[in-house]
């Protein structure tokens, strides 16, 4: 029996109703239904709904919002595609397979994300199938990549390799990725779930921005996880909360499962789609720690133990870029900087062959959008680094490279306001060009919208993306968010007031930093320079000249794109 649709249905209503509806995970012969019929024969509801159960989401027409309505722009023909892989590891046989998924099917590009996956654009209706058993084939799958589920578990990309952590976290991620991903208790969740575990003292996993997260903890001298839960980003954002609750490593599949379990059962979550992540228990429904806590042991067969203190790290980078050693002896592993995360066909299968000639064959990609390689003699670095900067991956990048993030954009993005990639490229090369000696690590984070799937909020320099009226026209501008962090520094970049078009950024952020080079004491860095600053200050600083707040948000109506690839 069908249920019933409302007269005037909300978008929650609807998402509610099509998930009841529905189990996508086993219903893929629909999706080679309409392989083998044509675009034309998609329904509505598997375009804008369904796919994304499948890591698939309709491809904008490159104008992105502002070129639809409700907030969203156009879609095309074609479809993009996003493979999970858990904590991030990767088989030389595997990237080479997805480049060339790329190559064949995805006009030779892929983009590493946030999240350790690696997207696919400009795929056919035709072309998905091959591209989903193709993946199957090599023990990768999309499943769980986006949708009301959860999403692809996170992990440090050193799991197992770096001499320096406390515990090798990545069976438990991949554990709870294997047990949560199309599992039909998890199908219907409010909204994405996002989950990450490491053993590293790095934190480079941003265990801060997870819905829940565990990180390795000592507590009378055994190993196990300290757990937080609550965290995201999006237009609120939220750092996420310490329960006083240690973790064996035996508990901490059972103790995720029932996080999950809290987060699908909250329904008053299920009410707004703008509302429905867990970190609106304690923005909106007043939750503590110490009452998830309670909820949390309530749903267990063993208690917990009392949390421990954690030793918060203090880098800002956590990429794991250069040539370190691992804890096995004689081996290193090479972290490789990705501008953007954005890779051809060719260079992935390039890759691939270069993990398999120095290395084991096995590689990580990281959630800064970057890829290392693992298990390489010391002797062998220097050549590896050699030909890695002949295939564009740099190993020893500028700050400005290292630090660089960029969501998908209008390019592809129906929801982006602004190009992203394509700027974010030329942004870091005039920082190059205007500041080739600064010498701090920096944040560099570019977001097309006010989602933040550029993770503006934790940036040094978060940029917004917004359209705004320049010399009679409308143009890509971007709004400046500062001083954001995660660890030491952990807190949500502030808005200072300061929007400006984007072909005038190089400029603006030129004249913050050369402030913040005149103005530092010996010790002090950039995290540190912001805090002592206020928001006017930054602002004159960004402009030149001492100049008034701006709103984040303006209104908007149909603009031509801006920047192209």
């Amino acid at each position: 029996m069908s249920t019933a649709v409302p007269e005037k249905e909300t978008k929650a209503q609807r998402s509610e109703r099509l998930k009841k509806q529905l189990d996508p995970w086993a219903a893929f012969d629909e999706v080679r239904r309409f392989a083998r019929d044509g675009r034309a024969s998609v329904l509505p509801e598997w375009a804008s709904f369904y796919f994304k159960w499948w890591g698939v989401y309709t491809q904008g027409d490159g104008v992105g919002a502002t070129g639809g309505k409700g907030g969203e722009g156009l879609a095309t023909e074609f479809f993009m595609l996003r493979v999970g892989i858990p904590n991030g590891i990767l088989t030389a046989h595997q990237l080479r397979t997805i480049g060339g998924l790329a190559r064949k099917h995805g006009r030779n590009l892929a983009d590493i994300t946030t999240r350790q996956n690696i997207q696919l654009h400009w795929l056919t209706i035709e072309s998905l199938p091959e591209v989903v058993d193709t993946l199957a084939s090599i023990g990768l799958s999309p499943k769980g990549a986006c949708g009301d589920v959860v999403r692809n578990v996170t992990g440090c990309p050193l799991a197992g390799l770096a001499h320096d952590e406390m515990i090798d976290a990545s069976p438990v991620a991949r554990e709870i990725a294997h047990l949560l991903t199309a599992n039909p208790d998890f199908v219907n969740l409010p909204r994405k779930f996002k989950i990450t575990a490491t053993g590293c003292p790095d934190w480079c996993n941003y265990p801060e921005i997870n819905d829940v997260a565990l990180t390795a903890a000592e507590r009378e001298g055994e190993v196990g996880y300290s757990l937080r839960v609550g965290g995201g980003l999006s237009k609120e954002p939220h750092l996420s909360h310490k329960l006083d609750a240690f973790i064996l490593p035996h508990q901490a599949v059972p103790v995720v499962k029932a996080v999950a379990e809290i987060f699908r059962d909250q329904q008053g979550l299920r009410e707004s789609r703008d509302r429905a992540r867990l970190k609106y228990l304690f923005i909106k429904e007043g939750w503590t720690a110490e009452k998830f806590l309670d909820e949390l042991q309530s749903r267990l067969d063993f208690t917990l133990f009392r949390g421990v203190e954690d030793k918060v790290p203090s880098g800002t980078l956590r990429d794991h870029a250069g040539v370190h050693p691992q804890k096995q002896a004689g081996l290193s592993y090479v972290g490789a900087s990705v501008l953007r995360g954005r890779m051809t066909g060719e260079q992935l299968e390039a890759a691939a062959d270069l993990a398999d000639r120095f290395g084991s064959g096995n590689l990580r990609a990281t959630i800064t959008q970057n890829l290392i390689f693992v298990d390489v003699a010391h002797k062998n670095t220097g050549e590896l680094v050699k030909e890695l900067g002949q295939i564009g991956l740099h190993v020893d990048g500028t700050p400005f490279w290292r630090g660089a993030i960029a969501c998908t954009g209008t390019e592809f993005c129906k929801l982006a306001i602004t190009e992203t990639k394509a700027f974010t490229r030329w942004v870091v090369e005039e920082m190059e060009e205007r500041l080739p000696q600064f010498d701090q690590e920096l944040r560099l984070h570019v977001t097309g919208c006010p989602n933040s799937c550029g993770q503006h909020w934790i940036a040094d320099i978060g940029m917004e993306g917004k359209k705004i009226k320049h010399e009679g026209q409308m143009v890509d501008a971007f709004y400046f968010c500062l001083g954001g962090g995660v660890g030491e520094y952990a807190g949500i970049a502030r808005p200072v007031g300061y929007r400006c078009p984007a072909t005038l950024v190089p400029e603006s952020i030129e004249r913050l930093l050369r402030e913040y080079v005149g103005s530092r004491s010996s010790d002090e860095n950039l995290r540190a320079w912001f805090r002592r600053h206020s928001n006017d200050e930054l602002r004159a600083y960004l402009a030149g000249e001492p100049v008034g707040a701006v709103e984040r948000d303006l209104p908007t109506g149909p603009v031509p794109h801006a920047v192209a690839e």
